[in-house]
């Protein structure tokens, strides 16, 4: 029954993982865009609103998340 669990709860942190990676890259997509040609696409969809602060928050968030998968990789070694 352990193994079963430890299995799953493999399974739900690599998901994780993997979502706060597409959030990551987008947000890193959105950086490019106000980099290259100064423009916030966050914004732009969806305004100087408290929606624009939570998808800043999250991208934050699943960066620090994604942390946790460079020194993964390091243990494994």
């Amino acid at each position: 029954m352990s193994k079963i669990r430890n299995d799953r709860k493999d399974e739900i942190m690599e998901a994780l993982q993997k979502v706060c990676l597409v959030f990551t890259i987008i947000g890193a997509i959105v950086w490019g865009l106000i980099g290259f040609f100064d423009f916030n696409l966050v914004e732009w969809i969806f305004g100087d609103s408290i929606i624009s602060r939570i998808v800043y928050i999250i991208v934050g968030i699943c960066g620090l998340i994604n942390i946790g998968i460079l020194f993964n990789h390091i243990d494994t070694k």
